[in-house]
């Protein structure tokens, strides 16, 4: 693909990096005549494309430069013309790449996955080691709704007694019980800060994903609503848990779905909204797109042409038309604004077709329509129980400043006279301690999750269960 998409495609559809998004790092071994050899491509987001370096741990090697990297209709090709290499890999379902490695006309089997090799694991001094200083087990329930059995972790901080207990709530994409991002279990250490602390916590592997069953790519906000009352309804049952005390914590489409659930539940006793949506989500794409392009050195003229594009686009998905004019006019969108590409930013026409229908699927998926579409406020609105919300200083995927004061505006429409909003200095969206708050230093960051953030979350639910 040459100088990969326009701009103007490439924003589209960037929200806490879904499926398509392969920044981070992916770890492999190459196997040649019984040795294993250990390596580590490093992805990061690059303007309108990606850039990567390999590492090699058991040779010493690290940051090889890669001279170029393509990635379209889930192939990736790499080049290595410093050692002669290259790799072409296919990202099949499970998040890993099948493909083959070829250096000094020889090839060689190579697939990558996001599973840290022993030997190559970044350090993340807040990751909590067994034996854990509380129980733990092992939880499977169903949410009859669906038909789906949901599989997870349940923290107690001693194996007798009667607790409040905190549900966590994932962002968007496929996601395990911890969270994993980037190399990062933020699920786990949060988890393990407030068990400690005297709160239960229930986290779960999303629908589809890990040891739950279920379909995850034919699933919106409002299927997964379904999946955090099946959790509720199976604390229920649990004699550790106190039944008056259960909660919410929703991390970035998780508090989207917090106040979905809470809305229309009196077994809701409070939410926490880390990074939540305030904003409908057309207006979150629209500031995060541009916030992010500026981190990256996208020039303003760039980033209004993707603007202008987008809101054309959202404008077609609020009609609410049938999914076949929908993809229709979208489509219609996206070629236009191809054709009038200069030159050089063109595809070849075989290219442009696969890639637009690619993006037109993707932008009318049933969790994208929804998400953009879709306005937190009235569910806000209706929300009786105490509520948290915080935001990081630094966050450009869910901005702070707009959806802090949505949320608020929001909850004292309501009535709801029990409530606290915070912006968190110099926090990123995952609430690390950060420079830029840009994605691409998620995975360079050792701290996984604020300490300052973990006492906020902690010292607030304790108050408020007392």
């Amino acid at each position: 693909m040459k100088n990969t998409l326009l701009i103007t495609f490439l924003l589209l559809i960037s929200f806490v990096a879904r499926a398509q998004d392969i920044s981070g790092q992916w770890y492999g071994i190459l196997k040649i005549s019984g040795a294993q050899l250990k390596l580590v491509l490093n992805l990061s987001k690059n303007g309108s494309g990606y850039a990567a370096t390999l590492d090699s741990p058991d040779q010493g090697a690290k940051g090889i430069p890669v001279n170029s990297v393509e990635f379209s209709n889930s192939v990736l090709k790499i080049q290595l013309s410093g050692i002669n290499a290259e790799y072409q890999g296919t990202l099949e379902a499970g998040n890993n790449f099948k493909g083959t490695f070829r250096q000094n006309g020889m090839s060689f089997p190579l697939d990558l996955g996001r599973e840290v090799l022993e030997g190559t694991k970044a350090l993340r001094p807040q990751e909590p080691a067994k034996p854990y200083s509380y129980y733990t087990e092992e939880v499977k329930f169903e949410n009859k709704k669906d038909k789906i059995t949901l599989a997870g972790t349940l923290s107690l901080p001693s194996k007798e007694g009667n607790y409040p207990v905190a549900i966590l709530i994932s962002g968007s994409g496929p996601q395990n019980r911890d969270e994993e991002i980037m190399g990062h279990k933020p699920f786990l250490v949060i988890a393990d800060h407030l068990t400690k602390n005297g709160i239960a916590v229930l986290r779960y592997d999303d629908r589809g994903t890990a040891q739950s069953t279920g379909d995850f790519n034919a699933a919106t906000s409002r299927e997964f609503a379904t999946d955090v009352e099946a959790a509720i309804s199976y604390l229920k049952t649990r004699k550790e848990v106190n039944v008056k005390k259960i909660g919410l914590i929703g991390h970035s489409e998780g508090g989207l779905i917090a106040p979905m659930v809470a809305a229309d539940s009196k077994d809701v006793a409070f939410i926490v909204l880390l990074a939540g949506p305030g904003i409908p989500g057309d207006q979150i794409m629209i500031k995060q797109n541009r916030l992010i392009g500026k981190a990256g050195g996208i020039p303003d003229q760039a980033l209004d042409k993707s603007e202008q594009m987008n809101r054309k686009v959202y404008a077609v998905l609020k009609q609410k038309l049938d999914l076949a004019e929908t993809k229709k006019q979208i489509k219609v969108l996206l070629e236009e604004d191809h054709n009038n590409a200069p030159a050089e930013q063109r595809l070849s026409d075989r290219d442009k077709e696969a890639v637009i229908s690619r993006m037109v699927n993707s932008i009318v998926s049933p969790w994208t329509h929804f998400f953009l579409t879709y306005d937190p406020a009235p569910a806000l609105e209706k929300v009786k129980c105490p509520v948290l919300a915080l935001n990081g200083e630094n966050d450009l995927q869910v901005p702070p400043k707009e959806n802090l004061e949505a949320i608020k505006i929001a909850l004292e429409k309501g009535g709801n006279e029990n409530f606290t909003t915070k912006d968190l200095p110099n926090l990123n969206h995952l609430f690390q301690e950060s420079k830029t708050g840009s994605p691409n230093d998620y995975g360079k960051i050792e701290q996984t999750f604020s300490p300052s953030a973990l006492s906020e979350v902690t010292t607030w639910i304790n108050k408020i269960v007392k």
